[in-house]
């Protein structure tokens, strides 16, 4: 039942099931402790990760290679990627899937060269590398500009391996073109190298380049044919109207979003967790339902007073673009990122453990430059996992170096 759950995304559910087993008091083995901490580095229940490794090493289990593979993603997706390298090194046998893990959990982080460097020692000592490992070399050259690395593992994996690229592969290469700002690279290579049509997670990839170098006559020819080739998702729709809105052409962005209404397409709702105590605090944009909301606000708004004195200005291109300008502040100072900082922030005080985010899309431009003021205000590392990678804040910069 655990394991069914975490397959289906349900790694809440799966935890709450974890839970019921203890006070069962059925004994857990191996199984259920791989299947418990894959929940775990889903939900980022670095709480309960912990507690699962303090019971494998008290109850002196043997440590298989499943097992151990499991410790590393866990750490690696809750944001301790030393802590995950600590169980890598120890492990006395490695699979393919613990060295995929632990390049994965570096590219996250955004060490891209100690992803390549582990890359290499894979090719050198470890297993043959599969085409997931691939996927993740070249996710971590992406997030870290390493766009020669990026080239020559991906040249590797069809020559050297007789790897078939996937849609992963393709959409890695483009992202890694895009975000180091070769946007002409990037569509000779969907032009050049992807056979047949490319599939939407291509064209997304790219849009969201252009949008990131304001190439916005790009960013349209691109938005329009991923609007063809799934008419019905609004997030290309959204991002439509965002390259609209910051190229000034704010009659189209009312078409776009007049279309919306008419079609009823509404954009994914963002939410941030954070867990305390082993419990977690689920916080979406101007949410309310919190038992604590009144103190969560006040603590915000004294946060801003604060950051704000400290040189913080919104970044109101984040929010919708038919708001005034005040509106637009207010609009952005209640996401659900901040709520979910500002809570863990007021829960800890004179703590000096890092606060630790779960963002189930990317992190908006404002929230970034907000919360490096805040770990700087407040003398604390901020760690935030969105869709895509992590953001380590600390004394007002983000271990991303802007590159996300």
């Amino acid at each position: 039942m655990i394991s069914g759950y975490e397959q289906n995304g349900l790694a809440e559910r799966a935890i709450e099931v974890y839970r019921e087993m203890q006070v069962a008091q059925v004994v857990p083995d191996s199984a259920t402790f791989v299947t418990t901490l894959s929940a775990c580095a889903q939900a980022g229940a670095l709480d309960l990760g912990r507690e699962v490794e303090r019971r494998i090493v008290s109850d002196q289990m043997d440590v298989s290679v499943f097992l151990g593979s499991a410790l590393v993603n866990m750490y690696a997706r809750c944001g301790l990627v030393s802590k995950a390298r600590d169980w890598f090194d120890r492990l006395q046998e490695r699979n393919v899937v613990t060295w995929t893990s632990m390049i994965a959990g570096y590219g996250m982080h955004g060490h891209g060269c100690e992803a390549i460097k582990l890359f290499h020692l894979m090719r050198l000592e470890g297993p043959t590398p599969n085409d997931v490992t691939f996927v993740a070399v070249l996710a971590a050259c992406a997030h870290a500009g390493l766009v020669n690395e990026g080239r020559s593992a991906f040249d590797s994996m069809k020559r050297v391996y007789g790897l078939v690229p996937r849609a992963e592969h393709y959409c890695s290469m483009v992202d890694m073109y895009g975000r180091a700002g070769l946007l002409d690279d990037a569509m000779q290579f969907i032009r050049d190298s992807i056979p047949g049509e490319p599939g939407p997670e291509v064209w997304t990839a790219m849009l969201g380049a252009c949008k990131m170098h304001k190439n916005f006559n790009l960013g349209v020819e691109v938005a329009e044919r991923l609007i063809a080739l799934e008419p019905e998702n609004p997030s290309h729709r959204v991002l439509l109207s965002n390259i609209y809105a910051l190229s000034g052409k704010m009659n189209h962005v009312e078409k776009v979003r007049n279309v919306m209404i008419k079609r009823r397409l509404k954009k994914q709702i963002g939410y941030s967790l954070i867990e305390l105590g082993g419990t977690s605090h689920l916080f979406r944009m101007g949410e309310k339902s919190h038992q604590q909301t009144r103190e969560i606000y006040q603590y915000l708004e004294e946060l801003i007073h604060r950051i704000s004195d400290a040189g913080y200005v919104p970044e109101t291109d984040s929010v919708l673009h038919e708001l005034e300008e005040e509106e637009r502040e207010v609009a952005l100072r209640y996401h659900s990122e901040k709520l979910a900082v500002a809570y863990g922030l007021m829960m800890s005080s004179g703590s000096t453990t890092p606060i630790r985010v779960i963002k189930n899309l990317r992190i908006c431009g404002d929230c970034h430059l907000a919360i490096k003021f805040m770990s700087s205000v407040e003398s604390r590392e901020i760690i935030v996992r969105d869709k895509h990678r992590f953001h380590h804040f600390k004394d007002g910069k983000c271990s991303c170096l802007e590159y996300w």
